[in-house]
């Protein structure tokens, strides 16, 4: 193990695998030190070696995914990098579960289906499990022998709602990953991922890693110029030379892995209101559109009062290159909107701040639109910014997941409230 810093005190081993292991930290109660290893293993440990440099590698990767995951939404148990080979991450039981994700049939799947042609492509994706069990080869299990092993890591009783849990969220991590590495023309075929329950909330949560040795990934979706471990699989004599292969491919990975951190050129919303009256309206659409990692400016103009100035403050933000989306936010007669609409190639939408006395009525100069304009009316402003973080999150795979991963926590969410509600009522 290599030395941690002074302030760290490092205390029991309670676990080795063939590439980390993890020790329990004494000044910091629930969390563990995650500490990677040099060595690189193919089939259950059947084949391994060292390679020299591949911790400092495997963490800086698992760091990089997992912080993108966390920006997003995702539950994960990393907390923080410690040192170039160790990260810090709550103590967790883990679940004795591989989660594996196809997108293209290749690997052992062709073995297990043979008729199926390397290449095939899932839609949806193709969702298996494998028992951790290194003495049988960790073979495949179906949902009803995970239900039936009554696992408890932390006390935690894994059920039918825990397995629909852990299969959304693994479709929804590959999901936010693929598109991530799409960005980088680069095609992410299968992964493996495992999940833990957090011994201190007893919440299920992404554990172990995620770096080179989880996944396929093929640049140009071209299996010849594969990047992951299947390099070192493939390999019919281990030599240094083809070590050193080995190794650039894990350091292709890892220098590709932060790319995926950069935002894309970022868009914006800028939200128009007809008065100062409507701020507050407008604040909620400002709030949710920073939630979403999607920039939001405020502006006050009427296109009833001052058509020139609206149009200039149009054409001020159509001449710097930025994507825009603009929100039409003014109540009464809602004038903002079309006029904006009918002199933009942009998107608009009207989000009208409808009163209780009036707005029945109101909202009729929002929704019926004179021909030839296509702007769109939505109510809430949460759902007008979400709307909008939606039409940047085609060309921003960071806006996108986050996106995508509250879907993943609202599903969540519904589902444990469901769950909750059933137990009470027996």
């Amino acid at each position: 193990m290599t030395s941690s810093p002074p302030e760290l005190k490092v205390g029991q081993k309670l676990n080795e695998g063939k590439t980390k292991q993890i020790f329990l930290l004494e000044d910091q109660p629930g969390m563990v030190l995650v500490q990677s290893k040099d060595q690189i293993t193919a089939g259950n440990a059947v084949r391994k070696d060292q390679m020299e440099g591949k911790a400092a590698i495997a963490n800086g990767t698992a760091g990089c995914v997992f912080r993108l995951l966390q920006d997003c939404g995702i539950k994960t148990a990393f907390v923080k990098q410690h040192s170039d080979t160790a990260f810090i991450a709550a103590h967790c039981e883990m679940i004795p579960i591989e989660w594996v994700c196809r997108r293209v049939a290749t690997g052992s799947f062709l073995k297990r289906n043979p008729g199926v042609k390397e290449g095939y492509r899932f839609s949806p994706l193709k969702m298996e499990m494998f028992f951790k069990d290194d003495a049988n080869n960790d073979p495949q299990w179906s949902e009803e022998q995970l239900l039936e092993a009554k696992f408890s890591p932390a006390g935690l009783a894994i059920g039918q709602c825990e397995v629909d849990v852990m299969s959304r969220s693994t479709v929804a991590i590959f999901e936010i990953l693929e598109k991530s590495w799409a960005t980088q023309d680069c095609t992410l075929v299968d992964m493996k991922i495992e999940f833990g329950v957090n011994v201190k909330t007893k919440e299920i949560v992404l554990a172990d890693v995620i770096d080179n040795d989880s996944w396929r990934l093929w640049p140009a979706g071209d299996r010849s110029q594969q990047k992951d471990k299947q390099v070192y699989r493939d390999l019919k004599e281990v030599t240094p030379e083809a070590m050193q292969m080995v190794k650039r491919n894990f350091e292709w990975v890892s220098e590709r892995v932060k790319l995926l951190l950069e935002p894309r050129a970022g868009g914006r919303v800028v939200v128009l209101m007809g008065s100062t009256s409507d701020l507050a309206h407008c604040e909620k659409i400002r709030k949710a559109c920073t939630s979403l990692g999607v920039r939001c400016i405020l502006r006050v103009t009427s296109a009833h009062k001052g058509p020139d100035e609206t149009l200039r403050i149009k054409a001020q933000y159509e001449g710097d290159g930025v994507p825009t989306v603009f929100v039409a936010v003014a109540g009464r007669s809602n004038g903002l909107g079309p006029v904006m609409s009918g002199n933009t190639a942009y998107p608009v939408i009207n989000c009208p701040p409808l009163t209780p006395d009036w707005g029945a009525q109101d909202v009729w100069s929002s929704l019926r639109m004179p021909s030839g304009l296509g702007c769109s009316t939505i109510l809430s402003p949460e759902a007008a910014a979400q709307f909008a973080a939606q039409i940047f999150g085609l060309t921003d795979h960071l806006v996108w997941g986050k996106l995508r991963a509250s879907m993943l926590n609202t599903w969540v969410a519904l589902k444990l409230a469901d769950q909750k509600l059933q137990a009470c009522s027996l």
